[in-house]
């Protein structure tokens, strides 16, 4: 994988983004949405009757909510016009040779078999609204672990997931909470038992194929007791003229003494509208991390957030955002200190180029039994050009007297004094701006796979070509 940078972000470049599939869906609820149409999907999937009560329910709450009131303007997009549920194929494939042969050749290019051969624990691979593929070495299986889509967990797990879903973000949390609560298909189900312990990583790849497209996928990650586990996943979208949706939600839940690492890296096309709610809740002595890279889409507003629920919790987020032409990046952390001697940092990078906007909205909140939290907040933005632009829109919720929070924010452009070096050293101006934009992400760089880090630094490349000067 490594070899010709084939993973998922390889093929997500501007000229390889026009690579849209020839796959037509074998059903769909066609564009717009109202009660029959959440109907239709309960029904094809076969749920439970709470389910679709849950899904009617928060379809009521998405009509009587508005908006967000901060960050990008969304009213460019069209809610109505959305395809809302497409299923490509009949079936999720436990052998890669069982996968439809056109979508097969999809994830060849992406790398899901490149991924899932060379080391990967499991892979998971999500086309649409619905996984194709889903697979599990048997050494993980044989301890417990449970890693399918959250549709198939729904059916082979019903109790496990009615306990956790919905529990952390409920559907009145916002707008695309309760929107992908209604319409919610696909997505990862992972469960760890206790005192197990997944030392490589479980994968998860998510493909939107077709325009006007909404996905809406549930992640649902529990981590028992003393159990850990590294999860990465990788987003892409060729281009199309119409705009498309992304509207994840994802729970964690890490039990006392667990350790959970969830790595995202997305790469949507700049028609993609990115809008998530992700939360996880760690419990005394466990430790929660996300690492959150955003590369792409006309719009991204996330906040991954932690719950420090219990004593001596700790929880982290690195994350860096890249905005171009035509790109919103509103993205940041919350970490909420509920307990006492928890500990969270929060270091986010971003880079703008040819007019791009990045902004860090963030809350480090200590309530009265946070005694002795610590918390640090960094955030650091490198400008390319005189267009683009950088705000930064931290909240400090102290409810404690003996906490301490430290927090510092830099929005600088490429140094005069590192490119006049590098340059008296023989390298053109494009290259030594490369160098520098690299030794910046470096923190960030050296939390990924080693296949992901040279992704990324592919991305970003090929992203600066032509923004310097």
């Amino acid at each position: 994988m490594v070899e010709e940078s084939k993973s998922l972000q390889t093929h997500n470049t501007n000229e390889e983004r026009g690579n849209v599939d020839n796959v037509d869906p074998i059903f769909s609820t066609g564009a717009g949405i109202n009660e029959e149409t959440i109907r239709k999907i309960s029904l094809a999937k076969q749920e439970p009757e709470w389910m679709l009560a849950l899904r009617l329910k928060a379809y009521q709450i998405y009509l009587n909510m508005p908006l967000p009131s901060f960050g990008p303007d969304l009213s460019p997009i069209d809610l109505d016009n959305i395809k809302y549920f497409q299923r490509a194929t009949n079936h999720v494939a436990r052998q890669w040779e069982d996968v439809p042969d056109t979508i097969k050749e999809t994830f060849e290019r992406i790398g899901v078999p490149e991924a899932e051969r060379a080391y990967l624990a499991g892979s998971a691979a999500q086309y649409e609204s619905e996984a194709v593929y889903s697979n599990l070495k048997h050494d993980l299986e044989s301890q417990g672990i449970i890693f399918m889509d959250t549709d198939s967990a729904l059916r082979e797990h019903p109790d496990l997931v009615k306990q956790y879903f919905g529990t952390l973000i409920s559907a009145s949390d916002n707008k695309f909470a309760a929107l992908n609560t209604a319409v919610w298909s696909g997505g990862t189900f992972l469960y760890v038992p206790k005192g197990v312990h997944a030392d490589v990583p479980i994968q998860s790849y998510f493909r939107i194929n077709a325009g006007r497209t909404g996905q809406f996928e549930r992640t649902l990650i529990i981590v028992d007791e003393g159990g850990s586990v590294n999860y990465v996943e990788g987003c892409t979208a060729p281009n199309y003229s119409e705009d498309s949706l992304h509207a994840a939600v994802v729970e964690v839940f890490v039990k006392p003494g667990g350790y959970c690492r969830y790595t995202t890296i997305q790469n949507w096309s700049t028609n993609v509208y990115s809008l998530e709610t992700k939360r996880a809740r760690a419990e005394e002595a466990a430790s929660m991390e996300w690492v959150d890279g955003n590369l792409g889409s006309k719009v991204t507003m996330k906040y991954p957030s932690i719950f420090l629920a219990g004593r001596g919790a700790t929880g982290s987020m690195l994350s860096i955002a890249a905005a171009g032409k035509d790109m919103h990046q509103d993205t940041g952390a919350k970490m909420i200190h509920m307990a006492p001697d928890t500990h969270s940092t929060i270091i986010s990078k971003a880079i703008c180029h040819d007019g791009g906007r990045a902004d860090y909205r963030g809350l480090v909140k200590y309530t009265k039994r946070a005694a002795r939290a610590h918390s640090h907040v960094e955030c650091d933005t490198i400008l390319m050009d005189n267009q683009s632009s950088s705000d930064t829109f931290p909240v400090n919720d102290i409810a404690t007297s003996d906490g301490t929070i430290e927090h510092e924010a830099r929005v600088s452009k490429v140094s005069e004094e590192k490119l006049y070096y590098l340059e008296s050293r023989g390298l053109d101006e494009e290259t030594a701006t490369q160098l520098i934009v690299m030794g910046f992400l470096d923190p960030f760089t050296k939390q990924l796979p080693m296949e992901y880090a040279v992704e990324l630094n592919r991305l970003i490349k090929f992203q600066m070509v032509g923004s310097v000067g």
